[in-house]
């Protein structure tokens, strides 16, 4: 008997360099594992309100430079681009973490939209809060452009966005990108990995010690 796909929680945000600089990785683990994606684009800020966390320009001048160590470090391990200081950042990803909600309430592929949405941001000097640079975004790979940004701006895709935000803090999600397998999280694009052989062993899931 064929054993059940394992179903991994995926939680993200196009705003998020580490989302960007995870997400091929993580796909390519799911697939070679044939886990079932379920994705959650969420609002960062509100997450780590309410978990303790402290958004960028809040934190320590210490903290904010081993940021960008870290940045350049994990571009150079993926071999991706990224810009470290985009020309449109910090933006207000809502429209477009929105729009990505959309395609996948449509029933459309949501991975290439991911990651050309991060790429405008990250790569490409792209204007991602601006309707009309979303919607040739998810043009380029193939999707209707114009009507999933229209989509994203209605009560269905914004309820959505709110639940997910919700799941996030019920599943003990605090930041992004978040991978949640049986109920472990794995925090962090440089947790890829772990994520990965925790799937292969096949183990329980671990638990915080009582």
């Amino acid at each position: 008997m064929t054993a059940p796909a394992r179903r991994i929680d995926y939680f993200f945000s196009c705003v998020s360099p580490w989302s960007f600089l995870g997400h091929a990785p993580f796909m390519a683990v799911a697939r070679r594992h044939q886990a079932a994606v379920t994705f959650h684009p969420v609002e960062l800020g509100p997450v780590f309100a309410q978990t303790g966390g402290l958004p960028l320009a809040r934190r320590a001048p210490e903290r904010q430079r081993y940021r960008l160590v870290e940045l350049q470090r994990w571009r150079d391990k993926r071999g991706i681009a990224l810009n470290l200081a985009p020309a449109f950042w910090p933006l207000d990803g809502t429209l477009a973490d929105q729009t990505i909600i959309a395609a996948l309430q449509a029933g459309l592929p949501a991975d290439a939209l991911i990651a050309r949405i991060c790429s405008g941001i990250w790569q490409r000097q792209e204007n991602l809060a601006v309707p009309e640079v979303i919607a040739a975004a998810a043009d380029d790979v193939g999707l209707p452009g114009a009507a999933l940004v229209a989509a994203a701006g209605g009560k269905a895709a914004a309820s959505a966005y709110l639940g997910n935000r919700e799941k996030a803090i019920a599943a003990d999600v605090f930041g992004a990108p978040s991978y949640v397998l049986d109920g472990e999280v794995f925090w962090g694009q440089d947790r890829i990995e772990l994520l990965d052989e925790a799937i292969a062993s096949g183990r329980p899931p671990f638990r915080p010690m009582a």
